[in-house]
């Protein structure tokens, strides 16, 4: 089976971080590079958050190789990215995505390349939170069926704002995190079904947001939810939401499992299902 472009960048990262000596170091805290996003960028499942992928700190680089994958009542996700972050300061992301229609038969799939940059403030330290700005460039690969149900391009450019912060001595002697994003867009489910639409072809204001708790160092319990703009006639677009549970056995591998509810997506309702990521970090 041959592999992705991705796969084998992946695989020559992980070559060069064997013989680099200015990679992530042990000094961040476990889980404060949370884990990777369905569009590539450090956050949780479905919300990018204002952290920063890796462990990387000042001075250092920081690399994550990520797979997703959903599977709910009509549709199947598939995701592999990979994270760049330098100083502690900016993370460069490339994400492939793939959408299975089970019931139609056939798949969308489109590219997304990330930036984000941390502004001012620290996740845990401080009283201020972490703040960071970030763009999503995305560039559809399948539009013949996007086009055909209204979208008006196929590429589009996400703008972003989240603002993050942990608590070490939370409510019931937990550690908590929560994270608020305010994003700009035109994407159509995420831009797999194109950018702007025949209702709606301006951005949007849609806000995004995720709480946890940490049972224990190792095990993050939370939620998130997303809305969504609703920019196409044929089908209304409905905003996501998810319940998940997180686990970082140590600083090189996390894992997350979640129940997500998608509402409908092109008119087919009850897309509810099971998700799951693999993060792997040098």
């Amino acid at each position: 089976m041959k592999m992705s472009n991705l796969s084998m960048l992946a695989l020559s990262v992980f070559s060069l971080c064997h013989t680099s000596v200015l990679y992530a170091d042990d000094g961040k805290l476990l889980a404060t590079g949370a884990v990777t996003t369905i569009e590539g960028t450090s956050g949780g499942g479905i919300v990018p958050w204002a952290t920063l992928a890796s462990y990387a700190e000042e001075g250092e680089w920081g690399v994550t190789v990520n797979a997703n994958f959903a599977d709910v009542e009509d549709f199947q996700l598939g995701v592999q990215s990979i994270n760049f972050n330098y100083d502690n300061r900016i993370e460069l992301s490339v994400a492939q995505q793939r959408l299975g229609l089970n019931t139609i038969g056939g798949d969308l799939q489109q590219d997304i390349y990330g930036l984000k940059l941390r502004l001012y403030g620290d996740l845990v330290y401080g009283t201020a939170p972490q703040v960071a700005f970030g763009i999503q460039h995305k560039r559809n690969k399948t539009y013949a069926l996007p086009e055909a149900v209204g979208a008006r391009d196929d590429s589009g450019t996400d703008y972003y704002v989240s603002a993050a912060k942990a608590w070490l001595a939370g409510p019931f002697d937990r550690t908590w995190v929560a994270n608020y994003t305010l994003r700009a867009t035109k994407a159509n489910q995420l831009g797999l079904l194109g950018f702007g639409g025949d209702v709606n072809d301006d951005y949007d204001l849609v806000s995004e947001a995720s709480v946890g708790m940490f049972i224990n160092r190792q095990w993050l319990v939370g939620a998130e939810y997303r809305q969504k703009p609703d920019n196409l006639g044929f089908a209304k677009e409905y905003d996501w939401r998810d319940v998940f549970v997180g686990w970082f056995p140590n600083k090189s591998v996390a894992v997350v499992l979640a129940y997500v509810d998608l509402k409908s997506i092109a008119g087919l309702p009850d897309q509810t299902g099971a998700y799951v990521s693999v993060q792997v970090s040098f």
